[in-house]
């Protein structure tokens, strides 16, 4: 059985950190919309703060973007489900389901076929 070299786990730390920064900043962002006055203002700034996280954190991998390009997809798609989710209670409709599997699967071909 192959084991996960360190360098593949390393980006796909970073993936993984991006996406998760991408996924609650921009919830966050969403909310803050919704809000007035002083609450609006610290929501976008918190917003703000983690999508420049995500930012900073896809072009610190240790890769070129394009190789890393299908597994980003496929988790940032997760991972905006799971956010909907916890931030606003929203479970995916079965449509979504279905295509998110089509999504992931197809990242995990792009990323196995580099």
């Amino acid at each position: 059985m192959d084991t996960v070299d360190s360098s593949t786990l390393k980006v796909l730390l970073f993936v993984f950190a991006a996406t998760a920064f991408e996924a609650m900043g921009d919830a966050i962002i969403r909310m803050a919309l919704q809000h007035s006055s002083l609450a609006r203002v610290g929501l976008f700034l918190v917003g703000g703060a983690l999508l420049t996280l995500y930012g900073t954190s896809l072009n610190l991998a240790p890769v070129e973007f394009a190789t890393v390009t299908g597994v980003y997809i496929a988790m940032l798609f997760v991972m905006f489900q799971l956010t909907n989710f916890i931030f606003f209670r929203v479970l995916p409709t079965p449509g979504v389901m279905v295509g998110g599997l089509f999504i992931v699967a197809g990242g995990l071909i792009v990323y196995f076929s580099k």
